[in-house]
């Protein structure tokens, strides 16, 4: 039973860690861009939820996650249409990753200034510690929720994008935006909308990371490696490949855990590692 509780732990760990890496592989599929702020963002978001729920503390926490998504929702459109679309429009992709290298160190040093070092985490209350047993396993109410949240993301990204009128702009842009702005589509509004969405996932990841574990200024470090893993493993730009990675990545690090309490993190980035070299393209991406 303690293997199958590891197990099924790790699964609801990486669906967290799926929803780490799913905006910024949808910021690489559409443009082709690594986002290295995107862990700090992330971190952000954590910072913003914590700051939500203690001025408004008559409501559940989680009802706090949907302004908290709106806003970056919002900071992604405006980076976007601010600053990317004119860093994009060099055609070398060196510039955009430097702009955004340059940005994680600038909201670090923000965070650092204002809010200082010290490790904070997010008054979930009682879904926190509230649990259910299933054939004698016990599960977190909070853990199980976070993996449903997953997959619903990860099932309407994948709708919106396969199956919609935008989707089908938003790839079409990726292929080739000088042929849609000839069809009167403007590729800079496209990819600050997909900013906004990828952004607006970072926030859904910042809140719960902060609901289950402590976080400070320096953890958007950590996040965006293990966000840059998912993509990788998953295979780049593919939306259930990152979720899957992600579940590999969670479920190796509690195993490692049981065997290793201080190297858990290493068996998962071990196994990225292999992974490299077995496949590179990774799980499902395209060789």
């Amino acid at each position: 039973m303690v293997w199958v509780e590891t197990i099924l732990n790790g699964i609801f760990l990486g669906g967290l860690y799926g929803i780490l890496g799913l905006g910024l592989a949808l910021v690489f599929g559409v443009m082709r861009v690594i986002n290295v702020a995107h862990g700090d963002f992330i971190v952000l978001a954590a910072y913003l939820g914590v700051f939500m729920v203690a001025q408004v503390p008559g409501i559940h926490p989680l009802w706090m996650i949907i302004p908290v998504v709106i806003a970056f929702g919002v900071i992604g459109w405006v980076f976007q249409m601010g600053l990317m679309n004119k860093v994009i429009e060099t055609d070398n992709l060196l510039v955009p990753m430097l702009l955004t290298f340059g940005l994680s160190f600038v909201l670090r040093n923000i965070m650092l200034e204002t809010i200082g070092a010290n490790p904070m985490t997010l008054n979930a209350g009682n879904i926190a510690r509230a649990s259910f047993e299933v054939f004698g396993i016990r599960m977190g109410v909070l853990p199980v929720l976070t993996l449903a949240i997953s997959v619903i993301l990860f099932a309407s990204l994948h709708y919106l994008i396969r199956k919609t009128e935008l989707g089908r702009t938003i790839r079409a842009t990726s292929d080739n935006p000088e042929m849609t702005r000839h069809m009167g589509v403007n590729p800079k509004r496209i990819y600050a909308l997909v900013m906004a969405i990828a952004l607006a996932m970072a926030a859904v990841a910042g809140f719960l990371l902060a609901m289950r574990t402590s976080f400070s200024p320096n953890t958007g470090i950590d996040r965006i490696l293990i966000a840059f893993e998912v993509v990788v493993l998953g295979g780049l730009g593919s939306f259930w490949g990152a979720l899957l990675a992600g579940i590999l990545l969670g479920v190796t690090q509690l195993i490692g855990f049981r065997f290793d309490g201080n190297s858990g993190l290493l068996y998962s980035h071990i196994l990225f590692f292999f992974f490299l070299i077995i496949r590179p393209n990774g799980l499902f991406g395209s060789k």
